[in-house]
């Protein structure tokens, strides 16, 4: 049935849009800011059966982010505006003639102004087979939901075609689902848009290394079919054929545009519907279109959230009569792909004439930064692989000349080049949110004339950071700049409950031998917060304060005791990392990577047992996955008993030490690098910090154990050893510092211990040594001076701390599957059947016979159930 809404010509013009995506959502931002929601009547017509969400954190799903996380509205935001929205009702038909437009469920609309946000389509290529069972695109989460069913259901190998932003994101979801994952791209690079050949070749290595299977250079000529429709196999350019049960296709998009070719608008050569600076189309003033289904005055269609959030804006100023024009955009993006930083800004490939390259590359680590200089000094754009901590500054940059030289800019922390150039040295007309185009002067005014004193309220005030988010860190530190040369006294706090740094609560808890958190919180909180519950940030950073001084002040040092067990976040909880799927993965301690035969069996029975996925880490350690809550005493119970403990891969501790072979077997090696990793790594289990630690001992200078990518790394040379601090080989890659060299293996030990303690005092919640090295004032010279040289005559207490911690070191999985009380915490759920806890009883229904009491059975231990099955 055709319902026709009434006529916009009255005193309520109407506005229509098509299409409710993120650009979509943020036009309708724009005229709810300027009034229209209040003076026109809005009629959105979308064609996914949910609101916007956010596209751009896509593959956050395969994550754990739900739909309902990913939203970019709520129905109160459409409500209090009066917008009319028809989800899974597409626009199928535009009349310009009588200004209507109609919807697939028969409901026609009278506009006075059309807005066209149909974003785009992904290009699958015109091969045989495109179309069988097991082919998808990666767009929307409907996309999502139909991969992850049909891997869960029949695919074990998958084959991502293309390799740009959507399919590395793609690949990692495929990996993320348990398959064995090919990427194939026509281009000779990985991302050839974003990145050149040097930026690709890093990408390449580090993807290579995750297990990730990369075809450049070859095209798609064939999908395989099999009898029953699905696919079997992809034939290849190069005459190969790859196996595979499932194919993403992610080769690219097109503008979606059909829509204005059917009604007779105007649209590019090579698709995307024409419109002028102020985003209306050539064809029709009172037809606008925005974002990716647009081709821009400048002759581009922009395929990326910036570009189209500034044509949103730009189109609701136009109808609001207010002075506006959209003449290109910022193509600066910065994205995390398979867990790898990407970056690239301004002229990243180099196309001014006369431009000169500046280069840093270190294979090893997987890091490519490259800045295109012009023969002035101007900063004209660049790239960033695998460390694009600089982003913001260099992006805001860009178009200046930089106040220091421009291989100072690219060299990293700890190489010994002068300290990175901070976000307060931007001139004011540097873009610091390229998403909303916030300017470096627009936030300092939001905090001088505005009286913004916190960096939501700066957001709040400015949109600046509501975007992609790449651009939060350097505005938070610019807020906190700005208030304090404002004389504004900034709150450097813990959280809402305390008003004490993280290392001012451990002198408090140190020094007054506090062991409750409850007692911390109702002597030294925050007026507001004494006597209540604490947060969920200050409460795990307390109970690493407690547990690492557990020994020192009379606390006990098992985390799940009493008080401590609340305090803990979700890994801590059940001594196992939490997996995405809901089960739980169990990581033995395999100290320095040694094992012996007995215990490898160990390992593979217990796997097979439970029917767990079992993977050798980049630690020398064993995993096995796929554990339920209720399953893991047993698993430990055997591990135990067969000589193994906790590798606390699920604490903020130490996790591996690892080694080369060393002496014993390597020719090259000058000293017994396995027996110093086994020694260190029993010293300093157990020990719980502000961030994991990582560590690893080299026999020589040949580095086979990747010594200086680890918070503490340790490489032998012929007369001793040499100890590196601050490495880390993780989403920021930093190369270690030289702290000391040429050490006997006492001196060794006890500048180490002095280090960690001495971390463990002064950094922050989650701070890891590397960020904490940088942030700390006088960096490695200071923490060489108080460490090595004692200058603050602190060195006999540090060393005390850490003697109390070795000698009071106990196994948690130990502790746990010994002693009843602690087993009734790991069931599924309170009442489950099976569970040891004598608490709960199990009453039978009516007249039922209550049978015997079974017996639970853990390793070697029998103990005493009251569950009924």
């Amino acid at each position: 049935m055709s319902t026709t809404a009434f006529v916009g010509t009255g005193p309520r013009p109407t506005i229509v849009l098509v299409g409710h995506g993120m650009v979509g959502h943020r036009f309708l931002e724009a005229l709810a800011e300027r009034g229209l929601t209040a003076t026109h009547r809005v009629v959105v017509l979308c064609e996914e059966p949910r609101p916007a969400y956010d596209r751009v954190q896509l593959t956050s799903y395969f994550s754990g982010t739900t739909p309902e996380e990913l939203s970019m509205t709520d129905a109160e935001f459409i409500e209090t505006h009066g917008i009319e929205l028809h989800l899974g009702d597409p626009a199928l038909t535009i009349h310009r003639d009588s200004r209507t437009v109609t919807a697939r469920s028969g409901l026609t609309v009278s506009y006075d102004t059309l807005v066209l946000a149909t974003g785009s389509y992904p290009f699958v290529p015109p091969v045989p087979g495109k179309d069988a069972t097991g082919c998808f695109v990666y767009r929307t989460i409907e996309d999502l939901l139909a991969i992850e069913e049909y891997a869960r259901r029949r695919a074990t190998t998958g084959a991502v075609v293309g390799g740009g932003l959507l399919g590395l994101e793609a690949a990692g979801a495929l990996k993320g689902l348990g398959l064995t994952t090919h990427i194939v791209e026509f281009a000779p690079r990985l991302m050839p848009v974003q990145v050149d050949e040097g930026g690709g070749a890093a990408l390449l290595r580090t993807i290579e290394d995750m297990g990730l299977a990369v075809h450049t250079g070859t095209g798609t000529q064939e999908i395989v079919v099999g009898e029953d429709g699905a696919v079997t196999a992809m034939k290849l350019s190069d005459g190969s054929e790859l196996p595979t049960d499932l194919v993403v296709f992610s080769a690219g998009v097109r503008p979606r545009d059909q829509l204005a070719r059917d009604c007779g608008l105007a649209v590019g050569e090579r698709g995307g519907i024409t419109v002028d600076e102020r985003c209306r189309t050539t064809s029709d003033p009172h037809v606008f279109a925005i974002g990716e289904c647009a081709l821009a005055a400048d002759g581009r269609v922009y395929g990326l959230v910036a570009p189209g959030y500034e044509m949103a804006e730009t189109a609701a100023a136009t109808i609001a009569a207010d002075e506006a024009a959209f003449t290109g955009a910022d193509l600066s993006t910065k994205l995390k792909l398979l867990g790898v930083d990407v970056a690239s800004f301004g002229d990243a490939h180099g196309t001014t004439a006369d431009c000169l390259d500046v280069v840093y590359a270190d294979s090893r680590s997987g890091t490519y930064k490259k800045l295109v200089i012009g023969r002035d000094g101007e900063l004209l754009g660049g790239i960033l692989v695998g460390d694009a901590e600089a982003y913001g500054t260099l992006r805001a940059l860009t178009g200046s000349v930089p106040p220091v030289a421009p291989e100072q800019l690219v060299l990293p922390a700890g190489s010994g080049a002068p300290a990175q150039l901070g976000p307060s040295a931007l001139p004011d007309e540097a873009v610091i949110c390229s998403c909303h185009n916030v300017t470096k002067g627009t936030i300092r005014g939001a905090v001088t004339e505005h009286r913004c004193t916190t960096l939501p309220e700066v957001k709040k005030c400015t949109k600046a950071g509501t975007g992609c988010g790449s651009c939060v860190k350097v505005l938070g530190r610019l807020v906190d700049d700005e208030l304090e040369a404002s004389g504004v006294e900034v709150d450097k706090g813990l959280c809402g409950c305390f008003s004490q740094t993280r290392e001012e609560l451990y002198e408090i808890v140190l020094t007054l031998r506090i062991s409750s958190y409850q007692q911390l919180l109702d002597r030294y909180g925050r007026e507001g917060a004494r006597g209540g519950d604490g947060c969920e940030t200050c409460k795990p950073a307390v109970a690493s304060i407690i547990a690492s001084l557990a020994p020192t002040i009379g606390a006990d040092g098992y985390v799940l005791d009493g008080e401590q067990a609340a305090l803990q976040d979700t890994n801590d909880h059940f001594l196992a990392n939490l997996q995405k799927n809901g089960s739980y993965s169990v990581v033995p301690r395999i100290p320095g990577g040694e094992i012996t035969p007995e215990k490898l069996i160990v390992i593979g029975e217990i796997a097979r047992d439970f029917g767990l996925y079992t993977k050798i880490t980049g630690g020398q350690r064993i995993d096995m996955f796929g554990a339920r809550v209720e399953q893991l005493p047993l698993i430990w119970a055997r591990l135990v008993d067969a000589g193994f403990e906790s590798g606390h891969a699920y604490g903020k501790a130490l996790r591996t030490v690892k080694s080369c072979v060393g002496q014993t077997w390597c020719r090259y090696g000058v000293q017994d690098s396995v027996r110093m990793a086994i020694d260190l790594e029993l010293r300093y289990r157990g020990l719980r910090s502000p961030h994991k630690l990582k560590s690893a001992v080299s026999g020589c200078a040949r580095e086979c154990a990747e010594a200086q990518s680890k918070d503490f790394g340790v490489i032998a040379t012929a007369n001793g050893w040499n100890l590196y601090v601050g490495g880390n080989g993780g989403a920021t890659p930093r190369h270690a510092d030289l702290l000391a060299q040429d050490l006997s293996d006492a001196e060794l030990v006890r500048l180490i211990d002095r280090f960690l303690m001495f971390y463990i005092r002064t950094a922050d919640r989650l701070e890891r040594t590397s960020v904490w090295l940088e942030r700390i004032p006088g960096g490695l010279d200071h923490v060489r001076d108080v460490v090595v040289h004692d200058s603050l005559g602190i060195c006999a207490e540090l060393e005390s701390l850490m003697a109390a911690h070795v000698a009071g070191y106990r196994d948690e999985w130990a502790e746990t599957v010994n002693d009843p009380e602690k087993l009734a915490r790991f069931v599924s759920f309170v009442n489950a059947p099976d569970t040891p806890d004598p608490v709960v009883a199990f009453v039978p229904e009516r007249d039922q016979i209550k049978p015997d009491l079974p017996l639970l059975t853990i390793g070697t231990r029998t103990l005493e159930g009251s569950a009924q099955r």
